[in-house]
């Protein structure tokens, strides 16, 4: 029989349950007391298990378990490995634990569990004894403490370490940010510019350095912190190793800021392991752990800057290319002599496909100036895209003649021909006809058009964003992109795309509608016209 406790207690009635054969699910207790009492009755049933071993049982597993350290970790930290390791994760494991004298950066996003790898990583080389000075180093002394806790709570509290190697605790050197092992190890947090004087353990100085969450993104707005900073770690910190001895830093942290003590320290390491949460491809590089759905909902929470920070080692400043974007009133439609909606239709039909939005936005021409109506910019399906033409011709209404538009390059040819057309009839059935003609011009690169086409025109004020579309979660998306656009193109660029296609198109009828205009050139026979 299986039971749930409620209002557990020190956990009479949960032991009494476990001598009648009973299996308990759970335990919920609010006192702290309480709570640690049930800690304990939960430690000596996991106990259990190793005491049936005979002391030379026991020795022969370990020496298995010491030979490979994923195995190691997975026995005696089973609680950091409820998901399967990865490969990434595997491959920094060998590299930490096989090489004595090393200096490893690990920007690996939020949710890859860097510091949780680095501290197995840690606990197996110092129970091995090959290291036995380790020094932890945050961006302060408090979240330097924070960090090395966990170190502290496994030799008090984790059973299995102890009935393998015994209590390790020495007395009189236990404290939150210092303490010691009877096996000679030291363990010490430090903070940023402190002194690391005093640092030797015995004859023994730091073999192994740990700094997690260096910089900070107020530290990184400032150039001359960024330099102390970094002039500390080179040449107080590196400094208090032994010349004779060897000496392993792992330094832990993402990439959010172009000069940053990680990039610095990136550049002088032995390896740097860049590590995003979606690979190339826009899949998830944990999927046991991090599902796409769980991915996009985070990035549907923050703004595109912070995720592409956090999560992608991509820091975005914004205003590079576009400082700022307009918005006003946008004139009456029935002033206008006709509006453009033009999409772009990313060929992916995944929703949470991060490679690249699909786009589609309606804009209008009056008096010298470009107005963006409103729009569509999001990871959706081929069919919701389908549905934004409809939606866009709703919004219009009968208030203006509107011109549609698809970008259809020669990459985007197949699939508009095999997908789209037929997506377009059927729903015409359902919903009307809505024509709709392919921009099959050879365009310049992205960032060139974009920068060459747009940027004097939002700079001039003759580009402007509907001000009564502001909360619409699409046009803030819009306005985000314009301003982290850069010549670097990390970051999605799909809706100034959209725009800049929308732009052309209105001055290529501009330039046939007025009177007294002309035009030279090749005529294009769209035979894909639908």
């Amino acid at each position: 029989m299986t039971h749930a406790s409620l209002f557990s207690g020190i956990g009479g009635f949960d032991l009494a349950a476990e001598w009648a054969g009973w299996t308990n699910a759970f335990n919920c207790e609010i006192d702290p007391f309480c709570r640690t009492i049930l800690k304990y009755h939960r430690a000596l049933k996991r106990d259990k298990a190793v005491d049936k071993l005979s002391p030379v049982e026991r020795m022969r597993r370990l020496e298995k378990l010491e030979k490979d350290p994923v195995s190691w970790m997975l026995f005696f930290f089973a609680e950091y490995t409820r998901h399967p390791f990865t490969s990434f994760q595997k491959k920094a494991i060998r590299r930490i634990t096989s090489n004595p004298e090393w200096y490893e950066v690990l920007s690996w996003s939020r949710e890859l569990a860097k510091s949780t790898i680095v501290f197995m990583c840690i606990m197996y080389l110092v129970l091995t004894k090959r290291k036995r000075n380790v020094l932890l180093v945050s961006n302060s002394h408090e979240n330097a403490t924070r960090l090395l806790d966990p170190y502290k709570k496994s030799f008090e509290q984790n059973s299995l370490l102890k009935a393998y190697y015994g209590d390790l605790r020495e007395a009189g050197n236990w404290t939150a940010d210092e303490f010691s092992l009877t096996s000679g190890a030291a363990f010490r947090a430090l903070g940023a510019m402190e002194s690391p004087r005093g640092t030797r353990k015995d004859a023994f100085r730091p073999d192994t350095i740990l700094p997690d969450d260096f910089d900070t993104d107020a530290d990184c707005r400032n150039p001359d912190i960024v330099k102390k900073k970094w002039q500390w770690f080179e040449e107080a910190l590196i400094p208090t190793r032994s010349v004779s001895g060897d000496l392993l830093v792992v330094f832990c942290g993402n990439v959010i800021a172009r000069d940053c003590c990680v990039t610095r320290a990136g550049a002088k390491a032995d390896h740097w392991d860049i590590v995003n949460i979606r690979d190339a491809e826009g899949r998830s590089t944990w999927p046991e752990k991090n599902t796409e759905e769980r991915i996009r909902r985070i990035e549907q929470t923050i703004s595109t800057k912070a995720f592409q920070q956090e999560y992608m080692n991509n820091p975005l400043s914004e205003g590079e290319v576009i400082k700022e974007v307009i918005w006003g009133k946008c004139p009456p439609m029935q002033r206008l002599q006709f509006a453009v909606a033009y999409a772009d239709p990313s060929p992916s039909n995944a929703r949470n496909k991060a490679s690249s939005f699909k786009a589609d936005f309606l804009l209008g021409y009056c008096d010298g100036t470009f107005y963006v109506y409103t729009g569509f910019l999001d990871h959706v399906t081929n069919d919701e895209f389908v549905d934004w033409f409809y939606n866009l011709r709703d919004y219009a209404s009968e208030r203006v003649q509107v011109y549609y538009f698809i970008e259809n390059n020669s990459l985007q040819d197949p699939f508009y021909e095999q997908v789209f057309l037929p997506m377009f009839a059927a729903r015409a059935r359902e919903r009307g006809f809505i024509g709709i003609t392919p921009d099959c011009r050879c365009k310049p690169p992205k960032f060139e058009r974009i920068e060459g086409n747009l940027e004097p025109l939002i700079r001039q004020g003759r580009l402007v964003l509907n001000i009564d579309e502001r909360e619409n979660p699409h046009m803030k998306r819009l306005e985000e992109q314009f301003l982290l656009l850069n010549r670097q193109m990390k970051s999605p660029a799909d809706g100034p795309d959209c725009i800049e296609g929308g732009v052309w198109i209105i001055n290529q009828k501009i330039s046939t509608l007025n009177e007294g205009s002309y035009t030279i050139g090749q005529r294009v026979r769209a035979s894909k016209r639908f």
